[in-house]
């Protein structure tokens, strides 16, 4: 176990080292921290931390760097999650609350993250396999040709053309609504294939048809869209930290293309706390010089999936860790009330 000073020397380190970009060295710290110890101690203090593997020396400067070891042991004991001042939670709630859809609402928290943190944000749609049926509507087309959209608790709309074996009156299309949304609203989507199974047995022989054409699609519906989406955002901002990554930006850009690389980054969104993974605890190595901070959110207490910002390691994370906290508790919010 590191001693209080010594922890308190560490998180100077890092405060200095995320602010200023430059190597820090025992003389700076004494100068800008009211250590009460004189630099000789802090130099003692630098080389046991060097020893046991929180800070390094980059070259051949006097100054040292946190490792990803020394990060982390700073996010875990060291770093409070910096709470948003009154102007900054007002003017994120006012940017979310003119959203008009749900496209526009995981769009505007994407660019939302990326201005507050200056990082790149991710922000994973509501996943339909954690989410219930809030209404499925049956639209008359044509004589033989139905809408199905179907609408979710955490306001996903999904629309599918039904062709149906035979012509469907509105009253017979009326009645199908009322019994197929009396057994599915408010259900989970897992549920819904057992509980609709024998809803074309409940109908007169001419119409199960229909009845079973309609639930086909429905079905499918819920397969298709239990695939993950995902909108991403302020890439640009990478541009800024090219001298955090060691030889090239590249693999970190070409990792951030791929879905399934992001979808683990961010973790399983029943995990709806917050995770911070930093440097070479990223198993994708084209991220082991970047940190990722994720935060569940969802519409009520249970997370339907996860935002969260990648950055490289020298990152602010008490400031990170709170934009991101913030702006998934708003967006739980607005997923609550619409």
């Amino acid at each position: 176990m590191l001693s209080e000073r010594r922890l308190e020397v560490l998180r100077a380190i890092v405060q200095d080292y995320v602010g200023t970009e430059e190597p820090v060295g025992s003389k700076a710290l004494t100068e800008r921290h009211r250590l009460g110890v004189s630099p000789a101690t802090v130099r003692n203090d630098m080389a046991a931390l060097e020893d046991e593997g929180f800070i390094a020396q980059p070259h051949t400067s006097a100054g040292r760097i946190p490792t990803d070891k020394g990060y982390r042991l700073f996010v875990d004991k060291l770093a409070g999650v910096k709470p948003m001042s009154s102007p900054e939670r007002r003017a994120i709630q006012n940017f979310l609350d003119g959203a008009v859809d749900l496209d526009d609402v995981v769009g505007r928290t994407v660019r939302l993250l990326a201005q507050l943190t200056r990082q790149v944000a991710v922000v994973q749609y509501p996943s339909l396999t954690r989410s219930t049926v809030r209404h499925v509507e049956l639209l008359p087309l044509a004589p033989a040709r139905v809408m199905l959209v179907l609408i979710t608790d955490t306001g996903r709309v999904e629309q599918r053309m039904v062709d149906c074996p035979t012509p469907v009156t509105e009253d017979s299309l009326a009645d199908l609504r009322a019994r197929l949304n009396s057994r599915v609203v408010g259900r989970r989507f897992a549920d819904v294939p057992q509980l609709v199974q024998d809803l074309p047995e409940s109908f007169e022989q001419e119409d199960r048809g229909t009845v079973s054409t309609v639930l086909a699609t429905l079905l499918e519906t819920l397969v298709e869209e239990t695939e993950e989406r995902l909108m991403i955002g302020g890439t640009a901002n990478l541009t800024r930290f090219v001298h955090d990554f060691p030889l090239t930006i590249r693999p970190v850009l070409e990792a951030l293309e791929e879905q399934v690389v992001l979808l683990k980054l961010l973790g399983e969104a029943k995990d709806s706390g917050m995770t911070v993974r930093i440097g070479h605890e990223n198993v994708h190595e084209g991220l082991t010089a970047t940190s990722v901070v994720a935060v569940g959110y969802g519409s009520g207490d249970e997370a339907v999936a996860k935002l969260g910002v990648v950055g490289p390691t020298r990152m602010d994370y008490p400031g990170t860790m709170g934009a991101v906290r913030a702006v998934a508790r708003y967006v739980g919010q607005i997923l609550a009330e619409s």
